[in-house]
């Protein structure tokens, strides 16, 4: 190198008190600012709203907020709710794998009509959903089969809007498990049961969780498809979210309705987490023979 390359060098090389500083400033700025920008919009959008549910579901202090709770009608809609979702979900969980099942691993003509009729319940709005099913299951039903103003009625209105959940969240793990283990499985004598239920479930049961988790939490606060084939029939067919919508009308304060959607928040909070963690469990199962 001559003297005037290493002159030149020296010259455009960065200053130590600016060039090597504000890299480091840049790094750190995108370090936090990532962080930051995330949590300022679940704040917008989901933390500060609760809080503001939260602030005025305790309006009238903690005698209040288990009052509003504890009152039959309501007490009825939570229990209902809860239990409505679990039964759906369970359901939806056994159908929607088979469902997967088919899509992933069978042929068969109008395969991809089915597929796009899987995601139809994304699409279409939940009060247009409650009039289709009125309209096939209800009063007038072409199938002579009336669920309108009935528990099943409001089981079938979950049932079609979460399936989705299910299916979705299952199929792609299927479409991508290695077939290898239960081709070996099969050629040491294992039955299709036996492959199925030692090699196949145990890889899918994440996924299947998974899709159980968001089901549920569909299920819980779900609407528009219980208005009109579930009849709001109080301590029969009244769902939680109902309750919620009549306290909002029938009372002079909103705090009973805050009361009643804190308390819907913090069960479904409770049964995601319980779900979650047998996710977490079962993410990596030993296959045994």
């Amino acid at each position: 190198m001559t003297l005037g390359t290493a002159v030149a060098a020296q010259e455009n090389a960065p200053s130590p008190g600016h060039g090597g500083r504000l890299p480091r400033v840049g790094r750190a700025a995108a370090k936090f600012l990532a962080p930051g920008t995330a949590v300022l919009y679940l704040s917008l959008l989901v933390l500060i709203p609760i809080a503001a549910v939260a602030a005025n579901a305790f309006g009238d202090g903690w005698s209040g907020f288990w009052g509003s709770v504890h009152n039959p009608e309501s007490w009825a809609a939570l229990k209902l709710t809860l239990v409505s979702a679990l039964v759906v979900v369970v359901i939806n969980t056994v159908a929607g794998t088979a469902i997967a099942w088919v899509l992933v691993r069978d042929e068969f003509p109008g395969k991809r009509i089915v597929a796009s009729v899987v995601d139809l319940p994304f699409a279409l709005p939940t009060i247009v959903a409650g009039l289709t099913l009125l309209s096939l299951y209800g009063p007038d039903s072409p199938f002579h089969l009336n669920a309108a103003g009935t528990r099943f009625g409001v089981w079938l209105a979950l049932a079609f809007v979460t399936l989705p959940f299910s299916v979705r969240a299952v199929q792609p793990v299927l479409a991508e498990l290695d077939r290898d283990a239960e081709e070996a499985a099969s050629s040491l004598g294992a039955n299709s049961a036996t492959v199925l239920r030692r090699i196949v479930l145990p890889s899918l049961a994440p996924a299947m969780l998974s899709g159980a988790m968001l089901a549920f939490a569909r299920a819980m606060g779900e609407y528009g498809s219980l208005v009109f084939i579930s009849g709001d029939k109080p301590f029969s067919t009244e769902v939680a979210s109902l309750r919620i919508f009549n306290l909002y009308e029938s009372s002079q304060s909103t705090s009973p309705a805050a009361a009643l959607s804190l308390a819907l928040l913090l069960i479904s909070l409770v049964v995601l987490l319980v779900f979650g963690a047998l996710r977490r469990r079962l993410a990596r199962p030993e296959v045994t023979l």
